[in-house]
């Protein structure tokens, strides 16, 4: 760019955070910062502001935080600002079509996948559970659709067999405030040269839930395995043992000299106790569980588990 941009940053949580502290270290100027409605956190349910909230207070910038983008007051509040661009990762409000057309060169998004594969609240929980070889993140401007805008810039990441949702977001986020970086360097070239999405080529990812999160052992090893990954760190994989919650946290296919040593077993039974974790037979072959964490207790090797509770030969419904 000739000259540097005000920029309105919009995000929530922590993903949101690599790219505003890249925009407030670059020559372009932050403005403001619209961000979620402080929400109760912890265990005394007090008042907490989100990562991004912190970080705008942290450098004087303006904060935001209107219930909805859609009422006049919070619009005009909005326009109020001349912005010449919306930078929006993660925010959380939908923006209606008056919002996306105030600032001159409107609003971009940053998404956590390589659109138009994986539109919508989980690109990278459903990236890793459905078994991609890659993820990513594009620069996107937005559009009145669900992440349908026309794409500017994307970079890819291999996504790897030890990559958790966690690993992949963090990788992602700094990922993303790069892309933006390059993006802005031109921002007038990249609008020129957009590229409309491949309608035939969308998929979508769901919003994650809780009751997803239960492990069937009868599926797959590596089925299992990628939604042990997927989910964490929310909302963490589980089986039920003693009538409570057994999360797990870590898990991997065995290796070939493992997988010579084990007799075929029903799903769910646990077939062998070994330093590297406890093996547990599904519905093809096993899988090692190396971390996991009781109900009310912490997080720990699987195999201190098993071993105190002697669990060769347990059947985990």
């Amino acid at each position: 760019m000739s000259q540097p941009l005000k920029i309105i940053f919009a995000g929530t949580p922590d993903f949101s955070v690599a790219p505003l502290k890249a925009l407030i270290a670059s020559e372009h100027e932050v403005i403001a910062v619209y961000t979620q409605p402080d929400r109760p956190a912890g265990r005394g349910r007090k008042l907490t502001p989100s990562p991004v909230k912190q970080v705008a207070l942290e450098h004087n910038i303006p904060v935001y935080q209107p219930q909805s983008l859609r009422n006049e007051t919070a619009q005009q509040e909005l326009a109020a600002l001349n912005a010449d661009l919306m930078v929006v990762v993660a925010y959380g409000l939908i923006l209606p079509e008056a919002v996306l057309k105030m600032p001159k060169h409107g609003c971009l998004n940053i998404h956590a996948s390589l659109l138009p594969r994986w539109r919508g609240a989980a690109p990278i929980q459903r990236a890793i559970e459905s078994g991609d070889d890659a993820s990513g993140v594009t620069i996107m401007q937005m559009d009145i659709g669900l992440d349908t805008g026309d794409m500017l810039y994307k970079v890819e990441t291999p996504i790897s067999a030890q990559d958790s949702a966690q690993s992949l977001h963090d990788r992602l986020s700094i990922l993303g405030s790069e892309a933006l970086m390059t993006t802005l360097q031109n921002l007038p070239d990249y609008q020129a040269k957009a590229q409309k999405q491949d309608e035939s080529q969308v998929t979508y990812a769901e919003k994650l839930s809780k009751a997803e999160a239960a492990i069937d052992w009868s599926q797959d090893a590596a089925n299992i395995v990628r939604r042990i990954q997927a989910f964490n760190p929310w909302p963490v994989a589980f089986t039920d043992f003693q009538g409570q919650p057994l999360r797990i946290w870590q898990a991997r296919l065995p290796t070939r000299q493992e997988m010579q040593t084990l007799d075929p077993s029903a799903p769910g039974t646990v077939v062998a106790i070994e330093k590297s974790g406890m093996i547990i037979a599904c519905g093809d072959q096993p899988v090692v569980i190396e971390k996991l964490q009781p109900a009310g207790k912490k997080a720990m090797a699987a195999y201190d588990f098993a071993q105190a509770r002697q669990l060769a030969g347990y059947r985990f419904e």
